[in-house]
């Protein structure tokens, strides 16, 4: 607490900063040198003029857009000129190269930071780029995106989201590791590194995630805190009290502290971190002073946004940038980082040798990397076991006999489960499970961490090499749902597999029935949420979601067995699934009324609908995401416009976002109970007498 306050008494003054670095920084660093024969920064004064001229970009930027954070671009400079203009392996020529270094930006609120490295390393991002920060349609918004800006590694911006995307980068790192090195070529061995600050790691997300790492060994992340002893609302001594080191430590972490505008230190420390051989990953707290450049702010809570914009002009002069040239990158400077690219393309052209010998020593290898790379999917739908016609499945057994033949076929689709593997039914068989006795294994155990675990999901997806599963119960996707959300804005195919999917799951109690929960993952843009009647739509839909490659698919299924409805032949059923939406049941006579059912309550419709006759149409509506991108053509033909006066629709769930499709619903609104959950269906309201009261009414 003591540094804190001295910290704060101060306003970050760098002479108190010294001292208090050198008080809790000084152990750290002699192990540190007695372990790394490190050189020194070799190019002292061309990284500390980049490092300026980085807080240059910044101010610039941030001060034209009147939007956006200025503390960690400015605090954390000398850390990004180490990172990227010396120790950090890549290219900007080919930014997808399966071997490069990853750099997570955690803290995404300090965006320019990362654009201002990507520009001077020789990425695509213009300077052009770089002064239209947050302006619409800019290659810098506001927080980093995957997939919009060249050398960005994930979405970030909710902040922890880093922490576990840098897990799940490492993770996957190590499993391609295990899969495709071989004794005589090594074509993965690159590192992880993360830059977060205090709100990461005051996120629960940043400690489960930390744990995971910390249990399976990931010795090839690097996690940089920017310990600036600041948060938006107050110095962080007002919300906080633990030792981060302790706390690391104890989760089995090596910890190094350091001051972070020392770049000696800086480079001694990231390469103790690369190069010891202890089976740890690697937290490396840098003291900084948030916004250091502008004096005005330095060391402040006011660092941390656009305050410092009054300041623009003052703090450009006190950093020794022309006046009359914004958006400043000295032609040194540039100089410095071309001669920087070749010495890295020399390294990516050593490697591409090494990998060209690997493919020709491993051909059949090689192909199925080649494969998954590509993102080719093979004929699933051969690969299906049809399921007994009127024998009851429950959907999740459905599922566990269909994702059999998808980890065969496909050597890099991995699953995992936050404790609920014997539940929610996904285990590999034959695969093995991932952990640090085995990195080759497929099957994760994230433990009950299942806000880490949608992270780690998504790091892994943003590999570029893995198609991503996890499961847990329905309910508890809401403690993962951020990380979903970053999925589908991400648009990566991570596949959810969520069990126990309503009111049917009975005894448990109203804790464990999501009777909101599916329609408010309808709400989320770009996430497919598919929930199949029976086995064979199960079998389609799991199908779906690994053909799918433009975002996140949600598979919600029961608990309870389903009965596998006769009709209509299975390859008809799986075809309409994968419309997300078809009629099961063809009215033979003048259409008087349509019931769309879903999941668990399909058969109920089914049911109702031979009570009510021959002019009763049902429609399987197992996705209504998937449904609404089919043609106008293939919409009317299944719903026309004309019938929706005369249309039902039946799911044991909040009724809201039916009513787009339906005239009436008979669903739930309001919270379970603890009972058989054929009881509970009856007290809900949800039996086909009552379908068949609401459509004849």
């Amino acid at each position: 607490m003591a540094r804190l306050v001295l910290f704060g008494a101060v306003l970050g003054s760098a002479e108190a900063f010294q001292a208090v670095a050198g008080l809790r920084g000084t152990a750290s660093l002699s192990k540190i040198a007695m372990q790394v024969a490190a050189e020194p920064v070799t190019q002292q004064a061309a990284l500390a003029k980049a490092a300026d001229e980085a807080r240059g970009l910044a101010i610039d930027s941030i001060s034209k857009a009147k939007s956006g954070h200025m503390g960690l671009p400015l605090g954390c400079a000398e850390i990004g000129a180490i990172l990227y203009g010396q120790e950090m392996v890549y290219n900007p020529a080919d930014p997808a190269w399966i071997n490069r270094d990853r750099f997570i930006l955690s803290a995404g609120h300090g965006s320019m930071f990362l654009y201002s490295w990507l520009h001077m390393a020789g990425f695509d991002l213009s300077m052009e780029e770089v002064a239209n920060f947050r302006a619409k349609d800019s290659k810098t918004p506001g927080h980093p995106e995957f997939g919009w800006t060249p050398g960005v590694e994930s979405t970030t911006g909710p902040l922890g989201q880093g922490v576990g995307n840098g897990v799940g980068l490492a993770a996957a790192g190590k499993l391609a590791a295990a899969t495709l090195n071989t004794p005589e070529h090594t074509i993965i061995d690159h590192h992880v590194v993360v830059l977060c600050g205090d709100g990461c790691l005051q996120e629960g997300i940043a400690n489960e995630a930390a744990a995971f790492a910390g249990h399976e060994q990931l010795d090839n992340l690097i996690v940089m805190y920017d310990s600036n002893g600041v948060t938006l609302d107050k110095m962080a001594e007002h919300t906080q009290s633990e030792d981060v080191k302790m706390r690391f430590e104890a989760q089995g972490w090596e910890v190094l502290e350091i001051d972070g505008h020392d770049m000696d230190a800086i480079t001694k420390a990231y390469k103790y971190a690369k190069e010891s051989d202890n089976g740890k990953p690697t937290l490396i707290v840098c003291k900084t002073i948030i916004g250091k450049g502008i004096d005005e702010i330095a060391g402040t809570c006011a660092a941390h946004g656009e305050a410092g914009v009054k300041y623009q002009d003052s703090g450009r002069e006190s950093l020794g940038l022309p006046a009359d040239k914004l958006w400043y990158v000295s032609p040194e400077t540039y100089e410095y980082f071309d001669g920087h690219k070749k010495e890295l393309a020399a390294k990516y052209d050593a490697w591409q040798e090494t990998f060209a010998a690997w493919e020709t020593a491993n051909p059949e290898l090689a192909k199925k990397y080649a494969d998954a790379q590509a993102g080719v999917v093979p004929d699933l739908d051969s690969m299906m076991a049809e399921f007994e016609v009127g024998s009851g499945v429950a959907t999740r057994n459905a599922g566990a006999e269909v994702l059999q033949p998808i980890a065969e076929s496909m050597p890099f689709y991995v699953s995992g489960s936050a404790d609920l593997h014997g539940s929610n039914k996904n285990y590999m068989k034959g695969v093995g499970d991932f952990s640090k006795n085995n990195y080759a294994g497929r099957n994760f155990y994230y433990g009950i961490r299942e806000h880490a675990m949608g992270a780690i999901m998504n790091g892994m997806a943003y590999y570029g090499l893995f198609r991503v599963s996890g499961s847990t119960f329905l309910v508890f996707s809401d403690y993962m749902r951020a990380s979903v959300r970053v999925a589908a804005l991400s648009h990566v195919p991570t596949n959810y597999i969520w069990t126990h999917d309503s009111i049917g799951v009975g005894e448990d109690g109203p804790t464990h029935q999501p009777v909101e929960t599916v329609s408010s993952l309808r709400l989320i843009p770009n996430l497919d949420v598919m929930r199949p009647g029976d086995a064979e739509e199960t079998a389609a839909a799991y199908v779906h979601s690994i053909e799918r490659k433009t975002g996140p698919t949600a598979l919600i299924l029961s608990r309870q067995n389903l009965p596998v409805l006769a009709n209509m032949p299975a390859a008809d059923k799986r075809a309409g699934t994968k419309m997300g939406a078809y009629t099961i049941v063809k009215e033979t006579a003048e259409l008087e009324a349509i019931i769309i059912g879903a999941g668990s309550e399909l058969s109920m419709a089914v049911d109702a609908a031979a009570e009510l006759g021959a002019g009763v149409r049902v429609v399987s509506m197992p996705c209504m995401e998937l449904f609404e991108r089919q043609s106008a053509e293939y919409i009317e033909s299944v719903l026309p416009a004309a019938m929706k006066s005369k249309t039902v629709a039946c799911e044991a769930g909040v009724t809201l976002p039916w009513y787009k499709f339906a005239d009436k619903v008979q669903g739930v609104d309001s919270f379970g109970l603890s009972a058989p959950g054929d009881e509970v269906y009856e007290e809900k309201g949800m039996t086909v007498a009552k379908l068949v009261e609401l459509v004849k009414a």
